[in-house]
């Protein structure tokens, strides 16, 4: 792999989609990989975000422990448009560095292909990040059933027909992990070629 260009992924889909077990995929396929959902649960465990957002939704946010309470500002920002964006003004440009931090770590190593999973990439702009955009995707009733509530937060994101509509790959996801794997592999043959 050594000497050839680096890739960089853009990975995202709908909530219940499957990005990370896609995720999974390309890690075992010796992709880096990177997850915005674990960046988020690291953001929220620093003070710096955790008195942010207390001050910002109130301190009942907080649980016993001090942790921040995901659930309940889930709650207050997907029922309120306002609240989203405060959050997301918040946390986006805080992602946007630990994925640079990140991008450049990789760079100077020996991986040639990155991939950021990224669930609000377009939500976000940040198409031109990326070398490649993956889309995973999966019937609504399959994604309700496997994240219950996923409906109703996608209500909140950009139309999945947009997605696949400006993305480079589009899986989808009703099938086993075997058949993941497979377009997982026929993504990183083409991307990495």
């Amino acid at each position: 792999m050594a000497g050839r260009p680096l890739r960089v992924v853009g990975l995202t889909g709908g909530i219940g989609a499957g990005k990370s077990e896609a995720l999974s995929a390309f890690a075992r396929h010796g992709a880096a990989t990177l997850s915005s959902d674990q960046l988020v649960h690291a953001l929220y465990e620093t003070t710096a975000v955790r008195e942010a957002v207390a001050d910002h939704f109130g301190r009942q946010v907080l649980r016993a422990d001090g942790s921040v309470d995901r659930s309940l500002i889930a709650e207050r920002v997907f029922a309120d448009p306002d609240e989203r964006r405060w959050l997301e003004g918040l946390l986006l440009p805080l992602l946007f560095e630990e994925f640079t931090r990140w991008r450049d770590r990789e760079i100077a190593g020996d991986h040639v292909l990155l991939v950021h999973e990224a669930p609000t990439l377009f939500e976000a702009g940040a198409e031109g990040r990326y070398d490649a955009i993956v889309t995973i995707t999966a019937p609504a009733e399959l994604r309700e059933s496997r994240r219950p509530g996923a409906a109703l937060r996608m209500a909140h994101q950009i139309p999945e027909a947009e997605k696949i509509a400006r993305s480079d790959f589009v899986y989808v996801n009703d099938g086993d992990l075997a058949q993941l794997d497979a377009f997982v592999r026929s993504v990183i043959a083409e991307v990495a070629a």
